[in-house]
């Protein structure tokens, strides 16, 4: 994200922000942090244990906040749950200024894992279930109608006929932190060959895809590339 936004002095709005985790590093980085959720618990824990303020309970298809309000407007691993992810993106971009970015990350339909569980009849299974993603529509959606999952050619169709264009677009592998927390070394393992991957033709089975796009408009606002 520090490659296409320069944080200090920014307003930025987190949608799907939970207990403020990136908007705690938001604010430690000198931006102006905002951040809404649906869950009123989460928002709750964020104000308690992070002395967050600038919170709101909202769905996403109708943000609380003007035309332009904000530089950045961030959805990390939350489009994939919304009610609808073309309205919620419509909105990000309605709140967001002339030459202002948005930063999604969300769930890439290649990866080899459906890390949300699964569904087999009524029994939930949680955790990564293999190969959910590489099956046919109609059956990915009954073992897993809970979250989507999307390919490159669908997260990108998320922007068509807005106000803008798409400045990045590729995809990542995990941070393998459950897996460092048991093990460091293995965690470094793992992370030194899918982050080589990622410089290559193998980052298509990469865990998300990260997207930035860029409104237009006539002057950039602290928002370009360092």
């Amino acid at each position: 994200m520090r490659r296409f936004v320069r944080f200090p002095g920014v307003h930025i709005l987190d949608i799907g922000c939970g207990i403020g985790s990136y908007l705690e590093k938001f604010l430690n980085l000198g931006a102006h942090e905002f951040g809404v959720d649906t869950d009123a618990e989460k928002l709750d824990d964020a104000h308690r244990r992070k002395h967050l303020i600038r919170l709101a309970a909202s769905a996403s298809e109708a943000l609380p906040f003007a035309d332009e309000t904000f530089h950045v407007v961030l959805l990390h691993e939350v489009i994939e749950h919304v009610n609808d992810d073309r309205a919620t993106m419509r909105e990000a971009q309605r709140v967001l200024k002339r030459n202002g970015r948005i930063l999604v990350f969300a769930p890439n339909r290649l990866y080899p894992f459906e890390t949300h569980g699964a569904y087999f009849g009524k029994r939930y299974v949680f955790g990564n279930i293999p190969f959910i993603g590489w099956l046919p529509d109609f059956l990915r959606d009954r073992f897993a109608p809970h979250v989507r999952a999307y390919r490159a050619r669908e997260i990108r169709a998320l922007f068509e006929r807005m106000d803008g264009d798409i400045l990045a677009h590729t995809q990542i592998y995990p941070g393998y932190d459950k897996i460092a927390r048991r093990s460091e070394l293995l965690a470094r393992i793992f992370r030194g060959v899918t982050y080589f991957l990622e410089k290559t033709p193998l980052r298509a089975f990469g865990l998300s895809h990260f997207i930035v796009w860029k409104k237009f408009g006539r002057r950039s606002v602290r928002v370009e590339p360092s």
